[in-house]
């Protein structure tokens, strides 16, 4: 029903002003996202050497996770925009319906997994019984309870695709919140709570992702007004619509789970490798080199989570302006965004090269804290160098998510993460020297770079320059 909408602020609002407002709540939202996986792996590192590594060798389940809800996010996010930009209020809720069906069919498969599949995956990462059990246990909770994650991921899809970007950031702040305060309670058992270890963290997690998700919900219905949750629900489910959402989102899924691969890979890769000069027995070692692997990604969220953050304030402007054919304040938005992103970037990496092993100390006890130091300050001062690099990359693969050709940020994330990463970092393997694997980070990230130049300036050719001036 075209022109039922009013205007929208990404009409009008000065692009600048317009993309920090989208862009700003995000940002801080998963800044404190980061915070509480950091405080997460914190408190579990402080609780045992064993549980850190668990923590490391989980992540490429929970990274499927996220990946799942983050890309039906991106694809439900940039039809709603488009629909917007278009004042299609029928699209708009037929959308929503659909994005939430998805979401409900994602639920189902994690429920499984969490009952049927992680024992095996966890007997399969690692041959310590104590590192499988306490794995096993904290990603059989965050599965069976993924529900509350993937409510999350939907209800504030739908807040940012209308501007409300704030609300968003509300909701999630009051899920890490709440998973900060529950951590070192019902790890420690502290407060005359059990002392419940790893499965205490897992508890923390999901509690958080519920509340969250709750309030998200609540949010839709009392303020999104472009998106009636009540209306919408009248629609059946609609093959063409689902079809467009996974148009879009399934190539952001396998992209970020490309990741997830990658992170096993290199798990296994770390987990065989013959390591030596460290002072510890072989086994020791590796099991070392994996929580410098994880702790290198716990960190490094606190980089690149402002980044994400934007994006996911980018792509709804651009998927608008692409919906009301305005070239100017587009191309204005995805500059901006390149300038930013190099900026929050640029100052990551002089955090990693100046203190490495400040950040690392957060994670380490008094039995293993010189060893995490020894693998741990190589490891993060020669990665964070792909730091600025990485800045073109990420927001060209969201330009191209939002001009609706996900295909093409699969591509490039598939060879940067798989035909590059993994096998130069197996090559590098070889040399038994660990500090020369992460090297492929870096060599992966120039890689992604050209691919992104090329494919950036096919999109503009095919895309942006036909809309005029």
């Amino acid at each position: 029903m075209e022109g039922s909408l009013k205007e929208n602020k990404m009409a009008k609002m000065p692009v600048n002003k317009l993309l920090l407002s989208m862009a700003l709540p995000i940002m801080i939202s998963m800044l404190v996202q980061a915070l509480y996986n950091v405080v997460d792996s914190v408190f579990v590192a402080k609780y045992s050497a064993s549980c850190m590594t668990a923590i490391s060798l989980v992540f490429p389940i929970q990274t499927l996770m996220i990946a799942v809800g983050s890309g039906v996010g991106v694809g439900m996010n940039a039809i709603l925009s488009r629909c917007l930009g278009a004042r299609d209020k029928e699209g708009l809720d037929k959308t929503a319906v659909n994005g939430i069906i998805i979401y409900a069919i994602s639920y189902l498969i994690f429920l499984l997994i969490g009952i049927f599949g992680v024992d095996a995956f966890m007997a399969s990462q690692s041959n310590s019984p104590e590192i499988v059990k306490e794995g096993t246990i904290y990603l059989k909770i965050v599965c069976i309870f993924s529900f509350g994650m993937l409510a999350q991921f939907c209800f504030e899809k739908m807040l940012q695709a209308t501007g409300r970007t704030i609300f968003s950031m509300y909701t999630q702040m009051l899920g890490a919140i709440i998973n900060i305060i529950l951590d070192p309670i019902l790890i420690f058992g502290l407060f005359g709570a059990p002392r419940m270890g790893m499965a205490g963290a897992a508890i923390a997690t999901v509690i958080g992702q519920i509340a969250a998700g709750m309030l998200a919900l609540i949010f839709n219905i009392k303020i999104n007004k472009e998106i009636d949750l009540k209306e919408a629900l009248k629609f059946r489910p609609c093959k063409e619509t689902i079809g467009k959402i996974l148009y879009i989102g399934v190539p952001s899924i396998i992209m970020q789970s490309i990741g997830s691969i990658m992170v096993l890979g290199i798990n296994t890769i770390l987990g065989s490798m013959n390591i030596v000069g460290t002072g510890l027995s072989l086994e020791e070692s590796r099991n070392i080199a994996i929580a410098v692997f994880g702790i290198y990604f716990k960190l490094q969220s606190f980089v690149f989570m402002p980044v994400f953050g934007l994006n996911n304030g980018m792509v709804p402007i651009v998927a608008f302006c692409l919906g009301a054919k305005e070239k100017s304040r587009l191309t204005k938005t995805i500059k901006l965004s390149f300038m930013y992103a190099f900026a929050i970037l640029c100052l990551g990496a002089v955090v990693f090269q100046l203190i490495p092993d400040k950040l690392l100390y957060m994670f380490g006890n008094e039995s293993n804290f010189e060893h995490l130091k020894l693998m741990g300050v190589p490891a993060l001062r020669i990665i964070s160098l792909s730091f600025p690099v990485a800045s073109f990359c990420i927001i060209s693969l969201s330009v191209f998510q939002a001009l609706g050709n996900g295909i093409i940020s699969m591509i490039v994330s598939f060879s940067r993460q798989l035909i590059v990463i993994v096998p130069v970092a197996y090559l590098l393997s070889l040399t038994e020297k660990i500090g020369l694997v992460w090297y492929a980070f870096l060599i992966a990230e120039v890689v992604s770079v050209t691919l992104c130049v090329i494919a950036f300036r096919y999109m503009y050719k095919k895309i942006i320059k036909p809309l005029g001036n």
